[in-house]
């Protein structure tokens, strides 16, 4: 491995709006600001809201006379 040619990892925490931190190891260093984090975001709390898509089978089903013998 050449030496001299990676970047410096260095220790970052990251800030989400919620307020949210954590720190990890990164090539950016300091302090960064995320919008959305695991801690706040919908998949993963849990209040996602699904978009109603029933009936699209059936719709296509009819259009295309699929299963009916």
């Amino acid at each position: 491995m050449k030496a001299d040619i990676h970047p410096e990892y260095k220790e970052t925490t990251f800030v989400c709006a919620c307020g949210s931190t954590f720190k990890a190891m990164s090539t950016k260093g300091g302090e960064t600001h995320s919008d959305i984090c695991s801690a706040c975001h919908p998949f993963f709390t849990g209040k996602e809201k699904l978009v109603d898509t029933a009936g699209r089978i059936e719709k296509f089903n009819r259009r295309y006379n699929r299963g009916q013998s």
